[in-house]
């Protein structure tokens, strides 16, 4: 073996089993995940497949050469700058001077005002973003922001200047994928709602103020919370999530907290000064609605052809825009019927209506899910975005608007990705001999697992005997046999392993009966399911990271970090390729 492969392999097992004082780290493949599409396997796996619906592999070469195509206006980045210090100032507690606010305690904002003045002078941004969830949704939030600061550190130690940039997603109007949160208590897996008012039916989230009824729901929630740091959790809670505070803003004010010290810079894309730097593209996108809905629905039959599907459906009607009418964010379509004509709700514009709108009121056109990217990464000077699976899958079907409306697309890299398995659940996984790709098998792989692992202790023994009395006597006839007729060897090993299965099945019915006597096994696969597959998906996208750090602290977020690795293939095989599973 040379010494130079022998060095990254070595490299490679160091950052899939790492041993911390309180956390053992190994890595899963993608591919022995459920529900994970090819498209994303092919573009961690085999890159080469699908380098032609991207403008950069996903490695740090790859966003170093994006990094030298970034251009962004001096103009534009002035303003941008502008903004982002007077929204990170508010997150943080602060007005714009950075005195505190509101009650609230004010968080040191010195490592994010030191990114702010390098994004001034020049620095690019290594982008991550999502929806604005309640109480920072879906682990896999924090994971993104995680992953997104270790990227700008490692870019910057290779010479080019980068700093974090975390996207609010506030434009989003789909208010029921983000106005509820789970997380593990000790009565099991809890929902925590907060109920649409049907005025904020349609409405961009970043928009919709909280109410009275969030003290409560805050409440509820903290009460929920164990662990040395719950106390700094619920008071986090409490100052970010409070009444006349937005989706947007709140999340913003909680990951700020969340974060604090770590240098990332948060962004609201809502402000009207970005808004009216985002009109020409919105005009753009009017003015070539037709040539860019054409290569879009090109883009989708590439994917069919090469084995893959789009990840966001494209119509002979589809444009890129949304457009805010009686209220509510509309979907702006194009009248094939009618040529230059567009509709929203239940009005009809023409292209020059349309045209006008937009010069005089860019605030109320957000674009949709193909087209945000490109807005964002014209307002920042972006040489890198990290993504989950579907945002790497839509942003395959986006590099056709990127070379059309910018001429660049910034390196994508997939965030870093969790499982966490607290010190009890460990306990359960070992007492029925479990690992994850057990739990990932589904309930009724793992229940006939856990069945077989369940019997009581002395009859385990008297079971385990009998097997090996089994195999032994079924052995002692394999020299007569094959001494009188070679051939029934055949036949003898079949027969083992039939009178073995059979015994198995038995093994099984007696765990079935031993839990239906005391119901145990039905409490410890739901316990199971809920920590580690809640709702039948990856930890990560169901359950909140705040209940993790109430119990573990901010030294959890530095643990998580020295394990995202973002090094690429050109660096040999790394974890970031895969999905990690650690017990805390």
């Amino acid at each position: 073996m040379h010494e130079a492969l022998a060095a990254r392999l070595l490299a490679y097992w160091a950052a899939c089993i790492m041993t911390t004082a309180s956390m053992e780290s190994h890595c899963i493949s993608f591919r022995e995940i459920p529900q994970t599409s090819e498209l994303f396997l092919a573009f961690l796996e085999d890159f080469r497949r699908v380098s032609a619906y991207y403008a950069h592999p996903p490695t740090m070469a790859g966003v170093e050469e994006a990094a030298k195509q970034v251009k962004l206006d001096a103009a534009v980045r002035r303003v941008v700058v502008e903004v982002l210090r007077e929204q990170n100032a508010r997150f943080a507690g602060g007005n714009t001077e950075g005195a505190a606010s509101g009650g609230t305690t004010a968080v040191d904002l010195k490592a994010t005002t030191r990114n702010l003045d390098r994004l001034a002078a020049g620095a690019v941004a290594i982008v991550t973003g999502q929806q604005v969830g309640l109480f920072s949704g879906p682990a896999y939030s924090v994971y993104k922001a995680i992953s997104a600061v270790r990227c700008a550190e490692e870019l910057t130690r290779r010479g080019v200047d980068a700093v974090p940039v975390f996207w609010l997603a506030t434009a989003d109007h789909d208010l029921a994928e983000v106005n509820h949160v789970f997380w593990n208590t000790r009565q099991g897996l809890a929902r925590y709602e907060l109920p649409v008012r049907e005025k904020d039916a349609g409405r961009r989230v970043g928009e919709i103020q909280l109410g009275e009824e969030i003290q409560a729901i805050a409440a509820t929630a903290a009460q929920t919370l164990d662990g040395p740091f719950a106390a700094d959790l619920t008071r986090a809670l409490h100052e970010s999530y409070a009444p006349g505070e937005t989706y947007g803003s709140a999340l913003g004010e909680l990951m700020t907290r969340l974060l604090a010290g770590r240098g990332i810079i948060f962004i609201d894309p809502l402000d009207a000064r970005l808004q009216k730097l985002a009109a020409p593209l919105y005009l753009r996108a009017v003015e070539r609605s037709a040539p860019l809905r054409q290569a879009l629905l090109d883009r989708s039959k590439e994917l069919e052809t090469d084995g893959f599907h789009a990840q966001v459906k494209v119509t002979r009607e589809s444009t890129l825009l949304f457009y805010d009418v009686d209220g509510k964010r509309e979907p702006l379509r194009a009248r094939a019927d009618k040529g230059d004509t567009f509709v929203a709700g239940k009005h009809e514009f023409s292209r020059i209506e349309l045209t006008a709108a937009i010069g005089k009121t860019p605030a109320a056109f957000t674009p949709n899910a193909l087209f945000r990217p490109v807005v964002q990464d014209a307002l920042l000077p972006t040489a890198a975005y990290i993504g989950g699976p579907s945002e790497i899958a839509y942003l395959a079907q986006s590099h056709v608007i990127y070379r059309d409306m910018l001429g660049r697309m910034p390196a994508i890299l997939p965030r870093a990705s969790f499982t966490l398995v607290e010190p009890p659940i460990a306990r359960f996984m070992g007492k029925y001999g479990l690992t994850m790709r057990d739990i990932f098998a589904g309930p009724q792989s793992l229940r006939a697992h856990m069945e077989r692992k369940s019997l009581p202790e002395d009859l385990a023994r008297a079971y385990d005997r009998g097997e090996e009395s089994l195999r032994t006597l079924l052995s002692s006839f394999e020299a007569p046999l094959k001494e009188l007729d070679p051939t029934l060897l055949g036949a003898l090993q079949a027969t083992e392993q039939k009178i073995l299965y059979l015994f198995g099945q038995l093994r099984e019915k007696i765990g079935r009966a031993e839990n239906f006597r005391s119901g145990v096994l039905d409490r410890h696969q739901r316990i199971l399911l809920d920590a580690l597959y809640p709702q039948g998906g990856l930890q990560e996208r169901t359950l909140c990271a705040l209940p993790f750090i109430a119990e573990h602290g901010p030294e959890l977020l530095d643990q998580l970090a020295r394990l995202t690795s973002i090094a690429g293939v050109e660096d040999g095989p790394t974890c970031v390729h895969q999905h990690h599973v650690l017990s805390l």
